[in-house]
């Protein structure tokens, strides 16, 4: 196995015990076991515990940022339908790193939550410049777009405990309440 492959593996092997246990109940043996490697190995590639867990964080999100980046081409609500698609099957296809992101590692540190609040910054901005076509949103709808995309993690978050709907329902329960919030936008203008 390459260098590459061998950290991706590790990172998957923590992304599953993070998702799964709070991050002082994680000890780098268990990662190790997991992994099926030693725990010299482990902190070949990741310096600490806290290294470690800033690298999930950080593969975890730039996976997630790559596979939801906008289509330019398309108008902006088929941008966001296809955007979800593609976050939906990143939710569906990385369980435990979308756990981990989202229910395990936000509490541990600041650097990590920062991480984090990065990438649904990125993911806001990129809602918002395909809705406003180049002018500046408004506050309203800047709130909205911010307080839907919480909506969207813990709809993902209930999806993927209990995963009884469809992708596709997923998508059009998300959609039609972006939908709503932005109509009650235009009501209080």
């Amino acid at each position: 196995m390459d260098v590459s492959e061998r950290r991706t593996e590790l990172l998957q092997a923590g992304c599953e015990l993070f998702a799964t246990r709070p991050y002082d109940e994680v000890w780098i043996d268990d990662v190790a076991k997991k992994a099926g490697v030693s725990r010299s190995l482990l902190y070949h590639y990741f310096e600490s515990k806290r290294g470690f867990l800033h690298a999930i964080v950080e593969h975890e999100t730039t996976t997630l940022r790559e596979a939801t980046q906008p289509d330019s081409d398309l108008p902006p609500f088929e941008q966001l339908s296809a955007s979800l698609d593609s976050y939906l099957r990143y939710v569906q296809e990385h369980p435990y790193g979308y756990r981990a992101l989202f229910q395990g590692a936000p509490a541990t540190d600041s650097e990590v939550r920062e991480m984090i609040d990065r990438n649904l910054r990125l993911q806001e901005e990129r809602i918002l410049a395909a809705l406003s076509a180049g002018q500046p949103p408004s506050e309203q709808v800047r709130m909205a777009v911010h307080g839907w995309l919480g909506f969207v993690v813990s709809v993902a978050l209930e999806w993927i405990a209990r995963p009884r709907l469809t992708v596709s329902e997923v998508r059009v329960l998300c959609v039609d309440t972006l939908v709503a919030a932005l109509a009650s936008t235009d009501t209080q203008g």
